[in-house]
């Protein structure tokens, strides 16, 4: 005889197994067994979004597999309400040549007992790529780096060299500065090594850096360390409101700029110019953004950036790919057609990173 356990287990199973069939085959039809009305809307316009886009590049799922797992669990009285996450992984194809996209969602899924049977009663995700600010930003105060001073190279007053993934450098006693073989030194442009910094993002993308405080809404903080990672140095200030910097907690204080962390900062950031440090052009289109490039993502058309990802591959075609947290992503399609934070008035904002610093 089956336990409850098992039989909640296998209605859980049975949902991923729906909802995975549904997008390999872009059929919204497939949801009808969910009961939850409005997940289900939720799920359908997602997948109605993201069918319109691949039918448009004549882009192909050709495998989906999704992989649940229980992160934690209560059993209340006949209902069971468990927080899960669901590893998609995805074939896409377009030009006969293929490309594999990762996404990890995490959802609350209530349960309830329905007679002999278990059915899904309501599912609501647990991370949309959505940031709010907590704190007032003073976003009229100018960054305090006028193009005059020597670039903050990564230091060790700022950030554990040890954090860089793909650096090979020295510290020297007394200095603050590294001595690698990319060219680091006074009076002496900064190379942007694109390829260290998608290198970096693969790394981490579904994992945090315990190096680095890692945040609900993590988006931001993610591509800061991406671009870190990649050369970019950092503008230590001391003042949340400018520069660009992290150095972690003190005495259980916040240090790091609102621009590392913040969506809505680091758009203003990249958005401004100056001579010298984290620099970025504005361009039109996608199809003309590099590796290391990032894209910033205004859900509602207010003008607040949300969200912010990092590019990490190509389509056949030439479209970005990009990898980004909060809800881990991995060589996902750009545009987001398949986020719950999409709206109709979403705009994007398009940003190349300059090659040296």
């Amino acid at each position: 005889m089956r336990s409850v356990e098992t039989d909640w287990k296998q209605a859980l199973f049975g949902y991923v197994s729906t909802i995975n069939e549904a997008a390999l085959h872009a059929d919204a039809l497939k949801l009808r067994d969910i009961p939850h009305k409005e997940h289900r809307e939720r799920m359908a316009k997602r997948l109605q979004c993201s069918a319109q886009r691949e039918t448009k590049w004549a882009i192909r799922p050709i495998r989906s597999e999704m992989r649940a797992r229980i992160e934690r669990y209560n059993v209340i009285r006949g209902e069971v309400i468990a927080d899960v996450s669901i590893h998609l992984v995805r074939s896409m194809e377009q030009c006969n040549q293929p490309w594999i996209e990762e996404r990890v969602e995490r959802e609350k899924i209530r349960l309830g007992r329905v007679g002999k049977s278990w059915r899904i009663m309501d599912v609501k995700p647990l991370a949309i790529e959505q940031q709010r600010e907590a704190l007032p930003l003073r976003e009229h105060v100018q960054d305090e780096w006028n193009g005059e001073r020597k670039q903050a190279l990564p230091s060790i007053p700022y950030m554990n060299p040890l954090a860089i993934y793909g650096f090979k450098s020295k510290v020297y006693a007394g200095s603050t500065s590294l001595d690698n073989e990319y060219g680091y030194g006074a009076g002496r442009g900064v190379p942007y090594r694109r390829e260290a910094a998608v290198a970096y993002a693969e790394r981490w993308w579904n994992e945090p850096n315990p190096a680095y405080e890692n945040f609900e809404v993590n988006c931001t903080n993610y591509v800061s360390q991406c671009l870190f990672a990649g050369g970019a140095p950092m503008n230590y200030t001391g003042r949340r409101e400018s520069g660009w910097w992290y150095k972690g907690y003190s005495n259980s204080q916040e240090m790091w700029s609102f621009s590392w962390a913040v969506a809505n900062s680091l758009q203003q950031l990249l958005s401004r110019q100056r001579a010298f440090g984290l620099r970025a052009e504005p361009v039109s289109m996608p199809e003309s953004l590099q590796l290391g490039d990032v894209i910033c993502y205004d859900w509602d058309g207010s003008g607040r950036v949300g969200h912010n990802a990092i590019v990490t591959a190509f389509t056949p075609e030439g479209m970005p790919l990009v990898n980004a947290n909060t809800v881990s992503s991995r060589h996902r399609y750009w545009d987001y057609k398949d986020s719950y934070a999409l709206t109709d008035q979403t705009r994007y904002y398009f940003y190349h990173i300059t090659d040296d610093f």
